[in-house]
């Protein structure tokens, strides 16, 4: 089966260098029409430009295909409605939002000031919050969208000096998550793609030959896939150098332990079985954590 979006819409946040631009890039190359939303700011959010979104803009037309440049601060939901009006006023529609935009204010949490720590999670987590429900009433009305939320293992596993960018990133899951559900029933698939590359956000991070190996466009594979009609829903992918796993939020089959004074203790003391991985399950969605507590609890 070929990947090919021919007659679809994309919003690529985030699209004026690095990874954006290669999503950009690469969908337009396979057909989509693709608006290419870029602040033109610095990697620590500093500044604004519209060059960087209207290069990219250059190069797809340059090739043959349609794309539009759009100058938007994913922070300013006001301008990120007027983005997603732009796409629709020009082209009918809006198929595919790929959230990418990210900013890093890198430290230790014993020295980072809260203002890196709220302006990392507004541009990652309300910066995709703002997009999603910018698209999500055309994507309902059309019974069709593929949301590609941007995580990181940084969220999904941890990294020292990034407590503020893993909180947002991480929570782009938790987004990810009830958005997957609430979006089935129109059509509407929601992912999470947690990629590895060598971009200005982690030039000086890794040694070159690192670096040289953790190319951008060895990402692009697993966003085609997810952002494609044929895409699945509720799944994180990770991607880096040409190598592509999942990641899964589980739940262990747990243990009931009932209520009583000594519970603290016994719990102490079963920690390790109430952590056993074995038969562990991906729950479909919250209740499932209820469910099986209850279940546990009557089996007694």
């Amino acid at each position: 089966m070929a990947i090919d979006f021919k007659g679809r819409v994309a919003i690529v946040t985030g699209a004026g260098g690095g990874l954006g631009r290669q999503h950009a890039l690469a969908l337009a190359a396979r057909g989509a029409r693709v608006l290419v939303n870029d602040l033109g700011g610095a990697v620590d959010g500093s500044g604004a430009a519209v060059g960087a979104a209207q290069a990219v803009v250059d190069e797809i037309r340059a090739a043959g295909g349609e794309a539009l440049a759009n100058g938007a601060s994913v922070t300013d939901f006001a301008a990120v409605q007027g983005m997603v009006q732009q796409a629709v006023d020009v082209w009918g529609r809006v198929d595919i939002l790929v959230n990418n935009a990210g900013i890093l204010r890198d430290k230790s949490f014993g020295k980072m000031d809260m203002d890196d720590f709220r302006l990392v999670v507004d541009v990652h987590l309300m910066g995709a919050a703002h997009c999603c429900k910018a698209v999500w009433a055309h994507m309902v009305a059309q019974q069709y969208g593929r949301i590609v939320m941007t995580t990181s293992s940084t969220g999904l596993y941890g990294n020292f000096g990034q407590a503020n960018y893993g909180a947002a990133k991480l929570a782009q899951v938790g987004l990810m998550q009830t958005l997957a559900i609430e979006g089935a029933k129109h059509g509407i698939h929601v992912n999470a793609l947690a990629p590895t590359a060598a971009t200005r956000m982690t030039e000086g991070l890794m040694p070159e030959e690192v670096l040289a190996a953790l190319k951008p466009e060895a990402v692009v594979p697993a966003m085609l896939v997810l952002a494609h009609e044929s895409a699945p829903t509720r799944t994180i992918l990770c991607a880096g150098a040409g190598t592509f796993e999942a990641a899964h939020v589980t739940l262990t089959q747990g243990l009931h332990l009932g209520i009583g004074p000594d519970v603290p203790e016994q719990l102490a003391a079963r920690l390790t079985e109430v952590t056993d991985r074995s038969g562990e399950q991906v729950p479909q969605s919250g209740a499932a954590q209820g469910t099986n507590e209850v279940r546990l609890a009557q089996q007694r």
